[in-house]
């Protein structure tokens, strides 16, 4: 695929000019109601797949079934985010209406990180073609290992990275509006908010040890890995607001993110070493699990009490590491 310096500074453009958009019109701090989250989802996913009927007119359709196979891979692995920043946010009792400003730069540090791991996954590919072994079974073990965990659940109070951040900076115990810093008796000090976003940002990079191996499994192309990451990313803000309430619903999809997760895995495999698994068969596969797994739980959950919802937020959220 050979993309041309322009088109990458148009897709670096395109996402610079809508995160400025994003920003200005969300400049005050109000409550994110569950309509204008979701006609932000909406636009977020129309832009999504706008871009990738754009590489399809322009690259083929091989090359747009890619990008859409990454897109909906990094889209489904990212609601595993939706779940831990709801928990997050409860543990540090973030009043709701300045949880979209820790989303907004958490999602500005999430593209730059992955730009960098993308970058260093593409080097690596062109430089060892047997690194996709490896990532193909750390996908695998990621993959069981999920399973196996499954009802475990994220505490941030034991988080290393609040005890080193509480450890170095000086940090008061009382929000100040949507700062992230504040002056306590002419003392410079973070906010509880500026701790929230750092340990978003470090959950963020431990979820992109796996997507971004995942969508490598679909395409080795640094523009489409980026591109349906990117885009995948910018719309999560939305996401949460508009699932955040009906989290304790989806008590399968961690379920079928594990079987996502271990399917991109074997396919890395097989199709570097026997078969070149079809592009379009492997987005089916993981449409058709993810699409499964989202019908069951609501179907398992539709009468499920709102007082058990209310002390459950987040029934499935992994521990992956103590971020």
């Amino acid at each position: 695929m050979d993309v041309s310096l322009w088109v990458w500074f148009a897709l670096l453009g395109g996402i610079i000019a809508m995160l400025a958009v994003d920003l200005f019109m969300h400049r005050d701090s109000h409550e994110i109601r569950l309509k204008e989250a979701a006609i932000w989802s909406a636009i977020w996913v129309a832009i999504g797949l706008a871009v990738g009927g754009v590489i399809w007119w322009g690259y083929g359709s091989e090359f747009g079934l890619q990008y859409y196979a990454g897109y909906v891979i990094e889209k489904s692995l990212a609601v595993d985010n939706v779940f831990v920043w709801a928990v997050i946010f409860g543990y540090f009792a973030v009043p709701r209406q300045y949880q979209h400003r820790v989303l907004f730069y958490g999602v500005i540090g999430a593209l730059v990180f992955r730009a960098i791991l993308i970058s260093l996954g593409s080097v690596l590919i062109a430089s060892f073609a047997w690194i996709l072994y490896v990532f193909g079974a750390f996908l695998i073990l990621t993959g069981i290992k999920m399973l196996r965990q499954r009802d475990e659940h994220i505490d941030p109070s034991k988080s290393r990275t609040l005890k080193l951040f509480r450890r170095f900076v000086p940090t008061t115990d009382e929000y100040d509006g949507q700062r992230f810093w504040t002056r306590r008796n002419g003392v410079l000090m973070a906010t509880p908010l500026l701790a929230v976003l750092v340990i978003v940002e470090v959950t963020d990079i431990i979820f992109a040890v796996d997507s971004i191996p995942a969508i490598f499994a679909v395409t080795q192309e640094p523009f489409l890995v980026f591109a349906s990451n990117a885009l995948a990313i910018l719309g999560l803000r939305a996401m949460y607001f508009l699932l955040a309430d009906l989290i304790h619903r989806f008590i399968y999809l961690k379920l079928g993110l594990s079987l996502v997760l271990v399917w991109v895995g074997i396919k890395m495999i097989v199709s570097h070493a026997l078969w070149k698994i079809p592009t379009v068969l492997s987005l089916g596969i993981v449409i058709a699990i993810i699409a499964t797994s989202v019908i069951a739980s609501l179907i398992a959950t539709r009468q499920r009490p709102a007082d058990e919802a209310a002390e459950d937020p987040a029934p499935e959220t992994l521990v992956k590491e103590k971020p």
